[in-house]
């Protein structure tokens, strides 16, 4: 699975490589990251940015190999094991120039794509015209060639192959699954790579410093403005409350039956035998009743004549009282609303 997604990754790797080698951009980077070097003295130069010797080994391998420590290996194959063709293509392919020369490679090679191993390099650009070189070779020849590398110790860094002439190619055949982990982080040195973060990250800063003054600024004026609208609409909402409430309450007592009139219905319901100790009136309507009285299992029935009071019922058990001879209960009831307003 891990080989097949590199597979799909190697066209955008490629595209980008080429695309990034033969942009401007490229030569300035060089250009500055030169620069930044000859600054440095020659002892740290030396010590950070230690220089990568590069050996070129031609296929076939000779029988004895030399030692080979801390090199890039680049295996050289002959031009006849690979195919070289120049081609001429519009300026707007280069955006896309592997998958662009994937899908012309069949007027090239008897081959599919996906059984040869290509790249494609920019070698000039004219007004409407880029010229390519295109260098292929089936994955089936290279493949085992790379393994005999492998068998043999060799860590190559690069598979590139030569003209008929014996110049380079300067091309890279070799899988990007197959690449040594460092190959790409060898090429910029990791100190210049920490000065220009640093340089960029202090420029951001400045910038986002600056554009934070304003902003903070601008938010404190909006909070401000923010808070006094605030205050008016707590303003507004407690006056909306206290009026509410205000209604509500007038609205509650006057639907409930006033205090004396609640005593004087109790005199009347409870009956001369009944005399009560405790009333309380809860804001609810909730009112509760406790006393004695001589036949106190009966002031259920005789509550159910009392207008301003309903739903009685006792609270607890009825209880005879030793010193007066009565029972004592307690009861809770429910005040009535008032209909005096009613038609």
């Amino acid at each position: 699975m891990k080989q097949s997604f590199l597979q799909q990754l190697a066209p955008l790797q490629a595209r980008v490589r080429n695309q990034w080698r033969d942009s401007p951009a490229q030569q300035l980077w060089q250009a500055w990251l030169q620069e930044l070097q000859a600054m440095l003295p020659a002892n740290v130069r030396a010590r950070l940015m230690p220089k990568v010797r590069v050996r070129l080994l031609d296929w076939p391998l000779p029988e004895a190999l030399p030692p080979m420590t801390g090199e890039r290996l680049i295996l050289m194959l002959p031009a006849s094991m690979v195919l070289a063709q120049p081609l001429q293509l519009p300026l707007a392919a280069l955006r896309d120039l592997h998958s662009v020369v994937g899908f012309e490679l069949d007027k090239y090679t008897p081959y599919p794509r996906e059984q040869m191993q290509y790249v494609a390099r920019v070698t000039g650009k004219g007004k409407t015209l880029a010229q390519v070189l295109l260098v292929a070779i089936l994955r089936e020849r290279l493949q085992p060639i790379i393994n005999s590398c492998r068998e043999q110790g060799l860590s190559l860094y690069a598979v590139d192959a030569r003209h008929a002439n014996g110049e380079r190619l300067n091309v890279d055949l070799l899988p990007a699954d197959m690449k040594p982990a460092a190959a790409g982080s060898a090429r910029l040195p990791r100190f210049l790579a920490v000065a220009c973060g640093v340089l960029l990250l202090t420029c951001m800063v400045l910038w986002l410093d600056a554009r934070t003054a304003r902003v903070e600024a601008m938010q404190a004026h909006v909070d401000e403005q923010r808070s006094q609208v605030q205050a008016v609409q707590n303003l507004r909402r407690e006056l909306n409350n206290t009026q509410g409430a205000a209604r509500y309450l007038a609205q509650q007592k006057a639907a409930q039956p006033t205090t004396s009139s609640v005593l004087a219905d109790l005199t009347g319901c409870l009956g001369a035998d009944t005399w009560v100790e405790q009333l309380e009136i809860a804001d609810g309507g909730s009112v509760s009743i406790t006393g004695q009285s001589a036949k106190a299992s009966a002031l259920i029935g005789r509550m159910k004549d009392c207008r301003t009071l309903s739903d009685a019922q006792f609270q607890g058990i009825i209880q005879p009282d030793a010193q007066t001879g009565k029972e004592r209960f307690s009861l809770r009831a429910q005040l009535r609303k008032e209909t005096a307003n009613a038609p």
